[in-house]
């Protein structure tokens, strides 16, 4: 049974990977068809041809290797006399068959993203709900029904760009003896206090979730209001004290409080975040949010308050369905720029090899909860991988639509169009060097494979 789910899961990413490149090339053909230039094949996939058949003057083919396809049209990288060639098409109609590929790749990601919303059982705002007991973005102001629109520079129209502009933060050495740093510190150590006596099995776990929410909350609240460190020990011990009251367990007669310990470096994520509060927008400068190891000692960043939810109807299916696209093409764009800002390096890029990987992985852990779960997964594998082809495909780099873009726009300026033979140098040398990257990125994909540095979802 697992052999024949994992084959069917397969089967699925490979058919939605050729739906994401029929989308694309779908694009090409029917704005060429539409703009009276002759397409001679519309072809999905590559290499050796499994059948064909002809209708009218293209041949429409199915081929070997589901890696890609193309819209053959004529003269389009060769000089023809055919009046009816892309070459002597009018230059604003053949820069619309240039971008149209884009354009449905970006329409093919909507209706991914389309059946990814219409699958999830609950939709999430970003206005604040409430926050945990311990919760240092309320100690740095944030407040409940405030509606985040911004992380760190990065906007925020939905929970998920929410998520990823937290995500995004820097991790910032902070100024270990600021009022700030010792509260946090003060609210962790008497969280750690009352874990420690439930541990102990001082008391049960109804009551140390009792005393958590009630009791601990208030306190901490107390304690984030103090205007100096002196107050906020005193609340802190005040806070201790409570803890053991409510827990009916004495103190030893050599009870000592806890020390706040707050380390000579303190790593926190921080950033600005923009909120609309009572109708206008405040900027909260130097926002910490809570921070913490993971059991791989790696420093991350965690929620520490809730949002509030959003009705499931018509109406918000499509406004998700949209936001939900838009943030995916954000992240294309936040990793370009991330790239050329240095952030990240070409070998952390993925090509085919790693797709899959990803992809793999994604499906492992859906089918952890379903089978449902695990084709979803991929879903939203593709849907990023559709709006990434299609943005990258725009860029303004030979070879790729938007370098031809760039020479339709110079020719549509200057009234006359470049030299083809300059243009076929610059393509050609655009091909080679991106089959070059390719090669590369593939390559680094298949060590860190074999070395086990891919990442994953448990990384």
């Amino acid at each position: 049974m697992q052999v024949l789910i994992t084959i069917a899961l397969i089967v699925i990413g490979v058919l939605l990977f050729e739906f994401i490149i029929f989308a694309h090339e779908f694009g090409h053909f029917i704005t060429a068809k539409r703009s009276g230039v002759q397409v001679n094949e519309f072809a999905l996939g590559m290499g050796p041809k499994l059948f064909s058949f002809k209708k009218g003057e293209t041949t429409y083919s199915l081929r070997l290797f589901p890696i890609g396809g193309y819209c053959a049209m004529e003269g389009e990288d060769e000089e023809s006399k055919n009046p009816r060639a892309f070459t002597n098409a009018k230059v604003w109609k053949r820069m619309i068959i240039i971008v149209a590929g884009a354009v449905m790749n970006i329409i093919a990601g909507f209706i991914l993203v389309f059946v990814l919303t219409i699958n999830q059982a609950e939709f999430y705002s970003t206005t604040v709900k409430g926050f945990t007991p311990v919760s240092f973005t309320e100690m740095s102001g944030l407040q409940k029904g405030d509606k985040i629109v911004n992380v760190g520079g990065y906007s925020v129209g939905n929970s998920k760009d929410l998520l990823m502009g937290i995500q995004l933060l820097p991790c910032e050495t902070v100024d270990s003896d600021s009022l700030g740093v010792y509260k946090e510190q003060a609210c962790l150590s008497a969280k750690t206090c009352l874990e420690k006596l439930y541990s102990d099995e001082k008391m049960d776990y109804d009551t140390a979730m009792d005393i958590y929410t009630d009791t601990f909350s208030e306190q901490t609240r107390k304690l984030y209001a103090a205007g100096d460190e002196k107050t906020a020990e005193e609340i802190y011990r005040e806070t201790v004290d409570k803890i053991y009251s409510e827990a009916k367990v004495d103190k030893p007669k050599d009870f000592e409080y806890p020390e706040v310990e707050i380390s000579e470096k303190t790593e926190r994520f921080v950033g600005d975040v923009e909120v609309v509060r009572d109708g206008r927008n405040v900027t909260l400068r130097n926002v910490h949010f809570y921070t913490a190891v993971n059991q791989k000692g790696k420093t991350v960043v965690q929620l520490d308050f809730a949002v509030d939810g959003k009705d499931k109807n018509f109406g918000t299916v499509m406004e998700e369905t949209f936001t939900g696209t838009v943030s995916n093409a954000k992240i294309v764009w936040k990793s370009l720029e991330l790239l050329v800002k240095g952030k990240f390096s070409l070998t952390d890029m993925s090509g085919p090899v790693g797709i899959t990987a990803v992809v793999s992985d994604a499906a492992s852990v859906g089918l952890q909860s379903s089978f449902g779960d695990a084709v979803l997964n991929i879903v939203m594998i593709m849907a990023l991988i559709t709006i990434n082809l299609g943005i990258f495909n725009m860029l303004p780099f030979p070879a790729l639509d938007g370098g031809r873009f760039v020479f339709l726009l110079i020719e549509a300026i200057i009234r006359r169009p470049i030299p083809r033979k300059v243009e076929y140098i610059v393509n050609g040398a655009g091909l080679a060097l991106l089959i070059l990257l390719i090669i590369f990125i593939s390559g680094n994909d298949i060590y860190k494979l074999f070395t086990g540095t891919f990442p994953t979802s448990d990384s």
